[in-house]
């Protein structure tokens, strides 16, 4: 596992929608450099940063047309490169969004790939060799190139996928992973990784991860060998990259030489019943929708396993949302929020902010923009003072705007909830500032939501065993029961996303237990019986 990782706190950050600076309406990477201040202000010190690359952004620069040259709309080579610099002089990793399943179908792999003379591109992308035979049940284009072929789809129409191989070829189009052709995309990806770690990137989200071999087993045992050997490569010359997967099962991603895997929002698993688990008969049965009668066993029977299991192979990466799912402020309130970002980010592995999820931006009813369609409304626009035009994002015009932004009158902006304890948001907080000295005194300096999510990060900073490898255990966890009770190492943190106080009994005497930090108030404790207040969050040790 990569060493930086243990401390690291994650800033997702979606370019198009961060800051502004050149005025035509989209964001930009010297937005981001502009910006950075206010990242590390937050107690982030890493960026996952969206995709770059130049592309006809059909799917939101998903659709790539060319891996090493970054998008007119962001800047230059040079912008990137001098981003890596100043993110680094305030010790901030940055990674990047690969795209390694498909490109755009304007990528010049693609243009020569649909040629009828054969050439080294041939084979770049999956096709069948009967214009009229279909694909096996997989989506494909047919009727669009110069060869009597079609071709497959990884997603969108207009992301034809890569040829990695397939496990156990079946029809004579499906090559073997070890065919010259498949291995020289494995080769072509291994150099675009390289080409931006040469730059100064620290690494990279892979994005579909687990889509690479087709026809793969229950196990993506094709898959897993194909990134550990890439990972492998990489490593050779960048031991200190770090990467991150886009697939949601850590059995196999951490096995495949992932750093770290996403716990995904997908229907029914534990991250799900945290937060966005609304769409079911009955009504909202999310662990922190309050007096809703969620339950944390939910949760916990199906992380736990993975945790322990994996632990010693990398880190599970929590969420507190992205740029495909809604924003959790839809349907919960802010001091909702500030319960579960206090269970997210002292958790094990490494969590990722996404940008706005710390002020309360909210999802908005969006007409699609560039493939977003429900996951427009969770792109709009970095909200940073609403008393400015555009909320302060660009002085552009409103109609030029890249997504409108969120016009109501108490609109969240960052201004309104900056307190920072004093600081200026030109004074970034440094490593050396995340000391139990420094946070003495900050419980309850202020109720935003913003700064609650700076004083939990800077506690997790502060202590060892509330980051990536400190030790987990559940300690008071009942069927539709609170408190929540875990243990981070020698620390103890409660949780009561109830309106109602509760009470839990435990084997040992708390008698002498100190009270770091809470929210809402601290809980009473009588010997081995602790009652947490009302939508609270405490941590004792």
């Amino acid at each position: 596992m990569t060493n930086w990782l243990k401390d690291a706190i994650f800033y997702e950050i979606y370019p198009q929608s961060f800051y502004d600076t050149n005025g035509d309406g989209i964001g930009d990477l010297q937005g981001i450099i502009e910006k950075l201040p206010y990242v590390r202000s937050l107690g982030a010190n890493a960026l996952w940063i969206n995709p770059i690359y130049d592309s006809p952004f059909k799917d939101a620069g998903y659709d790539v047309r060319d891996y090493k040259k970054v998008a007119s709309r962001y800047g230059t080579n040079e912008d990137a490169k001098r981003l890596f610099e100043e993110a680094h002089k305030l010790n901030i990793h940055v990674l990047l969004d690969l795209v390694p399943g498909h490109t755009s179908e304007e990528h010049a792999w693609f243009k020569e790939s649909q040629k009828a003379s054969e050439n080294e591109f041939t084979n770049r992308y999956i096709w069948s060799t009967d214009v009229f035979g279909g694909m096996a049940g997989r989506p494909y284009i047919a009727g669009e190139s110069e060869r009597d072929a079609i071709y497959m789809l990884n997603f969108f129409k207009c992301q034809p996928a890569l040829n990695y191989g397939f496990l156990k070829p079946e029809k004579d189009w499906q090559l073997p992973a070890s065919h010259a052709d498949c291995v020289a995309t494995k080769e072509a990806m291994i150099d675009v990784m390289k080409f931006w770690l040469s730059m100064g990137c620290d690494g990279f989200r892979v994005d579909m991860a687990d889509s690479l071999i087709k026809c793969d087993d229950d196990n993506k045992s094709g898959t897993v060998a194909l990134w550990k050997e890439m990972l492998e490569t990489v490593r050779k010359d960048f031991p200190e990259a770090a990467f991150v997967s886009e697939w949601s099962n850590p059995y196999q991603a951490l096995k495949a030489g992932f750093d770290m895997d996403f716990y995904l929002n997908h229907y029914g698993n534990g991250y799900h019943t945290l937060l966005r688990d609304h769409e079911t008969e009955g009504g909202d049965h999310s662990f922190f929708s309050a007096d809703q009668g969620g339950s944390i066993l939910r949760f916990l029977d199906d992380y736990y396993p993975k945790y322990q299991d994996t632990k010693d192979l990398g880190y599970i990466s929590f969420i507190t949302g992205n740029h495909d799912t809604p924003r959790v402020s839809r349907t919960h309130s802010t001091e909702e929020l500030k319960l579960a970002y206090a269970l997210l980010f002292t958790l094990p592995g490494v969590p990722f902010m996404y940008y706005g999820d710390e002020i309360g931006m909210r999802y908005l009813d969006l007409p699609t923009k560039e493939g977003g369609y429900s996951r427009t409304g969770s792109r709009s626009p970095m909200q940073w003072d609403i008393s400015q035009k555009n909320a302060g994002f660009s002085l552009a015009e409103p109609e030029q705007i890249y997504l409108p932004i969120d016009d109501a009158k108490d609109a969240p902006d960052v201004v309104s909830q900056d307190f920072l304890f004093g600081k200026s948001l030109a004074t970034p907080l440094l490593p050396e500032e995340f000391t139990k000295e420094a946070l003495c005194g900050y419980n309850n300096v202020s109720d935003s939501l913003l700064d609650t999510v700076r004083q939990i990060c800077f506690l997790r900073h502060a202590y060892e065993d509330l980051q990536a490898d400190g030790s987990f255990a559940p300690v008071y966890a009942r069927d539709k029961g609170l408190p929540f009770i875990y243990k981070r190492g020698d620390l103890l943190l409660i949780i009561n996303p109830s309106h109602q106080a509760h009470e839990a009994v435990l084997t040992e005497d708390l008698s002498d237990a100190k009270v770091l930090y809470s929210i809402s108030g601290a809980p009473e404790i009588h010997e081995n019986r602790i009652t947490a207040p009302a939508m609270s969050f405490s941590i004792l040790q």
